[in-house]
């Protein structure tokens, strides 16, 4: 049901449409990536659905940083796994709908 919801969200919005944030300016940025504007717009919509602007400013630093990735991945702290979670949930959300 919730990726419903994400799909329809995301045809409602248009994934043409760009839409400057955080992890958009991160993907489009990251060292060795063949993305997209559109490509990278279409994760930012994802992100703006799926989750927090601190989540997301996060999120771009493991864009960044994927060494930061492993980090937080490997963490025992609660917050840190909480956030692996959701970044998890994230991640699955935009490659079904991106294709990325």
């Amino acid at each position: 049901m919730k990726f419903t919801i994400l799909a329809a969200a995301c045809l409602v919005m248009g994934a043409s449409q760009a839409s400057a944030g955080p992890i958009d300016g991160a993907c489009m940025g990251a060292k060795g990536n063949s993305a997209n504007r559109a490509l990278c717009g279409c994760i930012q919509q994802v992100a703006d659905m799926t989750l927090s602007r601190s989540d997301q400013r996060r999120a771009a630093k493991l864009f960044k940083d994927p060494e930061k990735a492993q980090e937080v991945r490997m963490s025992d702290r609660k917050a840190d796994e909480a956030f692996w979670d959701r970044y998890k949930n994230f991640a699955a959300a935009a490659e079904g709908y991106c294709g990325g």
